[in-house]
């Protein structure tokens, strides 16, 4: 299998839904800028980029927000250049990956969708409402792009679900999840008076929908249960590891009890606090 067909398999064949968000955030990149590009270096012209720009993200104005009312949607699948396209996916990456590791794969796309929702909502609230934005007009002009809020809707609800998870920032810092998801939060609410207060805010907006997504799971609300059920999820009474394949029974399949006491523990004194067994346990509940 070449490089390009392994990407493609695990975009659009694999059925992880990680890989699938990456994907359009990239795709759409590409499609984007690669023609914004050429257009520019042949006719030094910007139309591509601007029409893209002027269609696809979020307005604070509520009036162009009516004429554009498919933009909390799109918004959170733009990127203003390269390296916020990068900087994003690879949190997601990481942070995805943990996610995924504890409530399966399916809950990660009902998740970075309500996370980017959540923050298109505090971006036009704040702006229509807080005086430093509407007292000079501000909130007239402003937009907001990116995948930002959802991905820090995922970097909350994983530091919710395990907050003592420990990985290697840069291959070579031990950090704790509560760490990084509280460093985001306490840098996102002091950018608010810097140049991206509108990004910071919809940041603000995707971890508080993060931290009550997964705090409502565990006490047995899915709050993307319709999400959910377009894969045919079933409604849980309480928080449990995913299960993909319902249908077939393996004496390899740890007991439901077994998975609800190793989630309880990791609720109560963190995951790195688990038995090699328990850990193995989870994984093999995770990937059935």
């Amino acid at each position: 299998m070449s490089f390009w067909q392994n990407i493609y398999y695990k975009v659009f064949k694999s059925g992880s839904k990680l890989y699938l968000l990456i994907g359009i955030n990239v795709i759409v990149f590409l499609v984007i800028n690669v023609p914004a590009q050429i257009e520019e270096w042949v006719s030094h012209t910007d139309y591509i980029a601007a029409l893209s720009y002027g269609y696809l993200t979020l307005p604070s104005y509520l009036p162009r927000l009516l004429t554009h009312f498919w933009t909390p949607l799109t918004y959170m699948f733009m990127h203003a250049d390269f390296f916020h396209l990068l900087f994003n996916m690879l949190w997601l990456y990481w942070m995805g990956q943990i996610f995924e590791e504890f409530l399966g794969d399916r809950r990660i796309l009902g998740l970075y969708l309500l996370g980017g929702l959540a923050g298109a909502l505090f971006f036009v609230g704040s702006y229509n409402l807080l005086p430093m934005f509407t007292r000079n007009g501000i909130y007239l002009e402003a937009t907001v792009v990116g995948a930002s809020a959802g991905v820090m809707a995922i970097i909350a609800g994983a530091a919710t679900i395990t907050p003592n998870y420990e990985i290697m920032l840069f291959g070579i810092l031990p950090v704790k999840l509560k760490w990084i998801a509280i460093f985001y939060v306490v840098t996102g609410f002091w950018g608010i008076n810097g140049p991206n207060a509108g990004g910071e805010i919809a940041h603000l907006g995707g971890a508080l929908m993060g931290f009550v997504y997964v705090r409502q799971l565990q006490k047995g609300k899915d709050l993307i249960s319709g999400i959910a059920g377009l894969f045919k999820f079933k409604k849980r009474s309480k928080l449990k590891v995913a299960s993909t394949n319902r249908n077939i029974v393996n004496e390899d399949m740890p007991r439901q009890e077994e998975i609800d006491r190793i989630l309880d523990k990791i609720s109560k004194t963190g995951y790195e606090n688990l038995s090699k067994q328990e850990k193995d346990t989870l994984f093999r509940a995770s990937k059935k």
